[in-house]
C-alpha cells in the first residue's frame, strides 16, 4: 500500500481486556495485520515504548495539529463525572482529563473506533447507580448523544464505528481496522448502533454446538450440563447479535461452548439486565426474552411439539455434563 495508515489507542474508563483479545488475534496475528493492511501503530498503552514524558509529548503534538492520524481507538468508557469535568479520570503526568483529550483527539481523527461495549455504550463501567456518570463514545446506553454528541462525524465522514463486545473478539477488532485502512468501511456497512454488519448481522444462536438440544428444547438443569441454556440458565444467544459461535475465538471457542449462557454483551445496556444473568425470566413458563423475530404463539406451539418428539438420547444428554448416549447407527438399507 502506497500510503501508511496511523492509529493511536487511548484506554478510558475500562479493564483493558479488549486490548488483552486483540493481542491474542490468530488467522492473522495482530503483527501480521497491521503489516499486510499499512497500519502504523503511533502509540497505545500496553504496546508501546513511549511513556510519561514522552507519550504526554505524542499526544499533545497530535491534539496541537502538529501531526495528522488516520485512526483513534478508544478503550472503555468516557468517564464525565463530577459534574461533567471528566475529573475522576485524569491523563497520568496531566491535570487534564481523559474526557478532554478523547474529545480532542477525535477531532483530528479521520475515523473515530469505540473498542468494546464500555467505550461504544458505555458498559459495564456504566451500570447503575454510574456514580461516575460513565458513557460511551456516541451512545449513553441505548440513546444516541454520549461523549461526542449524537452528530458527530468523524473527519473521513463517519460516525464512532462500535466494534462492541465485552471484550471484543480479536478478529472483529483486526478486520475493522483492516476494513477502514483499506477504505472499504462505509455508513451502509454499520447497523442502527453503528456496529460493522459484517459480524453484528448474525446471532450467536448461529453455529451454536447446543442447537440440536434448543431444537428439542431439551434443557440444562446446571451449568456443568450439555443442554440449551436458554430455557433456565439465561442464554439469549437467539438476540445476540455477533458471530462468536461460526467465527469461535481463536478457532476454539464460545461462551456457550465453555458452558456459559450468553449474555449479549455486543448489546447497549446488557449491564444491567434487570435480572441474574444465569436466570431466565419467564411468564407461565414462557421466556420473556424470546428469540429474534419470532412470534410468542409460535415459540410456545413450537416448543410444545419438539419437546414431545425429544428422542431419549438427547433427553438424556441435555442434563449430564458429559456424553452418555451416542446416536445409534442407522440399519442398513436393504
Amino acid at each position: 500500500m502506497s500510503r501508511r495508515t496511523s492509529l493511536v489507542w487511548l484506554q478510558s474508563g475500562g479493564c483493558g481486556g479488549c486490548s488483552m483479545s486483540m493481542l491474542t488475534a490468530q488467522a492473522p496475528d495482530l503483527i501480521s495485520m497491521l503489516d499486510t493492511f499499512g497500519i502504523d501503530i503511533v502509540w497505545h498503552p500496553t504496546i508501546s515504548l513511549e511513556t510519561g514524558a514522552e507519550a504526554r509529548a505524542l499526544l499533545s503534538e497530535i491534539r496541537d495539529g502538529g501531526r495528522e492520524i488516520d485512526i483513534l481507538c478508544v478503550e472503555g468508557s468516557v468517564i464525565r463525572g463530577p459534574n461533567g469535568t471528566g475529573g475522576f479520570h485524569r491523563l497520568a503526568g496531566t491535570d487534564e482529563s481523559m474526557f478532554e483529550w478523547i474529545l480532542a483527539l477525535s477531532a483530528r481523527a479521520r475515523h473515530v473506533i469505540a473498542v468494546g461495549t464500555c467505550a461504544a455504550f458505555g458498559g459495564i463501567t456504566a451500570a447503575a447507580p454510574n456514580l461516575t456518570d460513565a458513557c460511551g463514545l456516541q451512545y449513553d446506553g441505548r440513546l444516541r448523544g454520549g461523549a461526542l454528541g449524537a452528530d458527530f462525524r468523524a473527519g473521513g465522514g463517519l460516525p464512532v464505528i462500535n466494534v462492541a463486545g465485552c471484550p471484543t473478539h480479536p478478529n472483529w477488532v483486526t478486520e475493522t481496522l483492516a476494513l477502514v485502512a483499506m477504505g472499504a468501511l462505509a455508513a451502509a456497512d454499520l447497523d442502527q448502533f453503528a456496529r460493522p454488519r459484517f459480524y453484528a448481522d448474525r446471532l450467536v444462536h448461529q453455529g451454536c454446538s447446543r442447537n440440536e438440544f434448543y431444537e428439542y428444547k431439551a434443557s440444562a438443569g446446571k451449568l456443568s450440563d450439555l443442554g440449551c441454556l436458554m430455557e433456565h440458565l439465561g442464554c439469549i444467544g437467539t438476540q445476540a447479535h455477533a458471530d462468536c459461535n461460526t467465527r469461535a475465538w481463536n478457532g476454539e471457542g464460545s461462551c456457550t461452548r465453555g458452558g456459559y449462557a450468553c449474555i449479549n454483551c455486543t448489546a447497549p445496556e446488557f449491564e444491567d439486565p434487570g435480572h441474574a444473568f444465569l436466570e431466565t425470566p419467564n411468564i407461565a413458563g414462557i421466556p420473556v426474552g424470546l428469540p429474534t423475530d419470532m412470534p410468542k404463539a409460535w415459540f410456545v406451539a413450537l416448543a410444545s411439539l419438539s419437546k414431545a418428539a425429544t428422542p431419549a438420547r438427547v433427553r438424556r444428554n441435555a442434563t449430564a455434563d458429559r456424553l452418555v448416549a451416542p446416536p445409534s447407527v442407522p440399519p442398513r438399507r436393504r
